[in-house]
């Protein structure tokens, strides 16, 4: 792999925006499953279907998905990718279960192995406290993800947006907030008053107050969080990715601070 990212201009990024489908792109959802069954997921065909589990020996076991979502989470993210970028190829990683829970070691062999297998996007809807003693859970993955050209999307703390948790408080990942709007745009999340920096590193926000999105059993639910959030923004890179597949982390994650719109505060949702 060439280590040289595409160089590209603002304009060209606005206009990726607007033309581009995902076509090309791969997305690993790592999350609660994706309901295949669900009316909301007709002619999807998942590039793989994965679940993991932790045997009592304290190894990891993969094991097939079989199109099943075990909380309806994931399914709901896959639909916020779909809306967005169309085209793109999506994945399966179930490491969430049936509480939303989680162990560190699925969630680092699951990642890992998405970043071997090709996908250039993660979609991690999910989040740890933010302490130094779990670091060393995320940091090697997220590095893996880095130094290979892989994008993470994540979403950030539905209480208080500004709570550092993992992944999303490392600055390689793009970490977005949920906005109260029905606009498909992303917008770059200042502090208030703005100044000539962000305060925090959830610097994204998109549409994820008041959705309805499918669920697991067929159903569907009102919901809204950064979880849905992320997924979006996932889609809007797709995008930018499907027309210029060459670009690099930093300069994807740069274009996106660039072209974003500005933060109003009337977008707020319902965490601080």
């Amino acid at each position: 792999m060439n280590h040289r990212s595409t160089w590209v201009t603002p304009e060209q990024a606005r206009e990726a925006l607007e033309t581009g489908r995902g076509r090309g792109v791969k997305i690993a959802v790592i999350d609660s499953g994706i309901e295949l069954s669900h009316p909301a997921m007709s002619g999807l065909r998942l590039v793989d279907d994965l679940a993991f589990d932790l045997t009592p020996q304290g190894v990891v076991k993969r094991i097939p998905g079989k199109g099943t979502d075990v909380f309806g989470h994931g399914t709901a993210v896959a639909h916020a990718i779909r809306r967005i970028a169309p085209e793109a190829q999506i994945g399966s990683f179930r490491v969430l279960n049936g509480l939303l829970g989680s162990k560190f070691q699925i969630i680092r062999e699951a990642a890992a192995l998405a970043v071997d297998m090709g996908y250039q996007v993660l979609n991690c809807s999910f989040g740890s406290g933010a302490d130094l003693s779990r670091i060393e859970h995320f940091k090697p993955w997220v590095d893996l993800a880095y130094r290979r050209g892989v994008h993470i999307v994540s979403a950030c703390n539905n209480d208080d947006f500004r709570s550092a948790e993992w992944p999303g408080h490392f600055p390689s990942v793009v970490t977005v907030n949920m906005a109260k709007t029905l606009s498909d745009d992303l917008y770059f999340r200042w502090d208030e008053p703005e100044g000539d920096f962000s305060r925090h590193l959830v610097e994204f926000a998109a549409r994820g107050v008041d959705l309805d999105v499918p669920w697991n059993r067929g159903r569907w639910k009102n919901e809204s969080g950064s979880s849905f959030a992320a997924p979006h923004v996932t889609g809007l890179l797709a995008r930018l990715l499907s027309e210029h597949p060459s670009l690099k982390p930093p300069v994807a994650k740069a274009l996106l601070q660039e072209i974003a719109l500005p933060w109003e505060p009337g977008m707020r949702g319902p965490n601080r």
